[in-house]
């Protein structure tokens, strides 16, 4: 029992020792390395004196953009394709090549057309027998109306009449043979049937008189009336049958006519002479190549003869940028082996460009720039367009490796002789080589360039910051994983 006691306490002491050597040699260490930190700092804080330097000076500066784009004329003669559907290309003229006027610049297949006007000839010819036929229809049909009026109407009308007065002939006829049978009767030569059937034979006769009178005032009224609309119903069916037949006849020509002047707009001739160039090479670069065996679609730009007394450039400009840029802002183009030339802004556009394949989030506006005329100008030629937003005269400008961003603010450090001093700066815009200072230092006064590498108090700063950045980071994403 006291044998594993006395183990038990020599154990701790043995524990104790161990650990108050490992404090001495952390305490000697920590002091090693603080004497070895502070002349090391010493030697730090004295690299500004080696930090290369920089006088601020009064000057002037411009504020500009410098976009890359290639030229185009703003008056281009558009050949269009004038034939509906797909169309092949058999052959096109090469892109800047020169020709005269009336020239052969581009031809499309025309197989299928021919097997249209083909076809449509044959339709049209079919279509133009049935109108005849028609035509001849109505114009029968225009003639009985006149006839039934004329002829068949009245030639009826006349034979009821004279079937009236032959009837009305009979009947005198017949009266006065009823009247000497009567008086023969009372003389006792005839006898009472005789007399009956002759009284007999005038009741016949008034009937058919009545008959006769009702035909003709029928002919006259329901007959007449019938017949004529009838025949007039004849005439607009007629009618409607040539309208139709005439239309289909016309449309049916109209498709043969059209597929014919089609097939002469398969070729197609330079209006004019001059350069011809291919959609690609001017603003329209998405657009398909004119190659043979390509397919053109109608009302598609097929080719252009651009005038080259008028040409432009047009860039793209940032949506952050495009604000600042005004029509009329002085400018700066650069054309490759050519001197910079000066001239001004044209347009500025209200829509944005499509956005680009791979890069969709970068939004840019069109910028154009009417370039004053020059030999050797040619479209599709790169050029760099430098635009001058703002310009600024007499002021106090420091280079842009002088100033650190940190988060309160923006930053310089002045060397007075043999010390530095840090200082707040309130800036305003800046290129890329300079920045317009509005307050916080004063020309004639000398600047550390770069300070990040030679003053550690910059250094200390950006450290700072940069941990102020992570812990802020973190807890943001803490808020977002408990919301």
């Amino acid at each position: 029992m006291n044998k594993i006691y006395l183990q038990r306490g020599a154990s701790r002491w043995s524990q104790l020792l161990t650990c108050c050597a490992l404090v001495g040699l952390g305490v000697g260490g920590y002091l090693y390395v603080k004497s070895n930190s502070a002349s090391q700092e010493e030697q730090i804080n004295l690299d500004y004196l080696k930090a290369p330097t920089h006088v601020v000076q009064l000057g002037d500066m411009e504020v500009s953009v410098t976009e890359q784009g290639s030229l185009e004329s703003s008056d281009n003669v558009e050949i269009i394709c004038k034939v509906r559907g797909q169309n092949t290309v058999t052959w096109a003229v090469e892109s800047g090549s020169y020709v005269e006027e009336g020239d052969v610049i581009l031809t499309l297949d025309t197989l299928y057309i021919d097997e249209q006007i083909a076809e449509r000839s044959k339709y049209a010819h079919w279509a133009r027998s049935g109108t005849e036929h028609a035509r001849a229809t109505v114009a029968r049909a225009t003639l009985a109306i006149p006839e039934y009026l004329e002829g068949r109407f009245v030639e009826e009308i006349t034979e009821l009449e004279k079937d009236l007065v032959i009837a009305e002939s009979e009947l005198l006829t017949n009266q006065e043979m009823l009247k000497y049978n009567q008086r023969q009767f009372e003389r006792g030569y005839q006898s009472r049937d005789s007399v009956d059937a002759q009284r007999r034979r005038v009741e016949f006769s008034q009937l058919a008189i009545d008959v006769l009178n009702s035909d003709i005032k029928i002919a006259k009224t329901f007959g007449k009336d019938y017949q004529l609309a009838e025949l007039e119903g004849e005439l607009r069916v007629a009618q409607a049958q040539f309208e139709a037949n005439d239309e289909r006849a016309m449309a049916d020509a109209s498709r043969r006519d059209r597929a014919i002047e089609e097939k002469e707009y398969c070729t197609i001739t330079a209006p004019k002479s001059g350069l011809v160039i291919h959609p690609r090479a001017a603003a329209w670069k998405d657009a398909p190549d004119i190659t043979e065996g390509g397919t053109v679609y109608k009302e598609q730009v097929v080719l252009l003869m651009p005038n080259l007394d008028k040409m432009q450039v047009k860039v793209g400009v940032h949506e952050a940028l495009v604000k600042y840029i005004q029509p009329g802002m002085r400018v700066y183009v650069k054309l490759p082996d050519r001197e910079p030339f000066e001239c001004n802004v044209t347009d500025v556009a209200d829509i944005a460009r499509p956005p680009t394949i791979g890069v969709s989030n970068v939004v840019k506006y069109d910028v154009t720039v009417e370039l004053p005329k020059k030999e050797g100008l040619k479209p599709g030629m790169t050029a760099e367009v430098e635009i001058v937003m703002s310009e600024y005269e007499n002021r106090v400008l420091l280079p842009v490796e002088s100033v650190l961003e940190f988060g309160s603010g923006f930053y310089c450090w002045v060397r007075l002789g043999d010390s530095i001093s840090r200082r707040k700066l309130e800036l305003g815009e800046s290129d890329e080589e300079a920045v317009i200072v509005l307050d916080g230092i004063q020309a004639g006064e000398t600047v550390i360039l770069n300070p990040l590498a030679y003053v550690a108090e910059a250094q200390d700063d950006a450290l700072t910051n940069l941990e102020k950045s992570v812990t802020d980071a973190g807890e943001s994403g803490e808020i977002g994983e408990e919301s």
